[in-house]
């Protein structure tokens, strides 16, 4: 019975691993990338500059990207 418990838990532990690890690898891929000034103005996007932040490029869709 402990034997079984014990598998059991691996089993969990490495379940969770191999799940997280997925999670990870598909959020990095669907961060979109930072844009160029030029590709925002030429998307037909609007710059958008904040104090003590970095500038955002505004697409026609309304998403916003960091510039790089």
């Amino acid at each position: 019975m402990r034997v079984r418990r014990i598998l059991g838990l691996a089993l969990a532990s490495v379940t969770l691993a191999v799940v997280s690890a997925v999670g990870a690898v598909s959020a990095g891929a669907a961060s979109s990338p930072n844009i160029s000034r030029d590709d925002c103005t030429a998307a037909g996007g609007q710059i958008t500059a904040r104090p003590y932040a970095a500038e955002t490029c505004t697409l026609p869709d309304k998403s916003t990207q960091p510039i790089d």
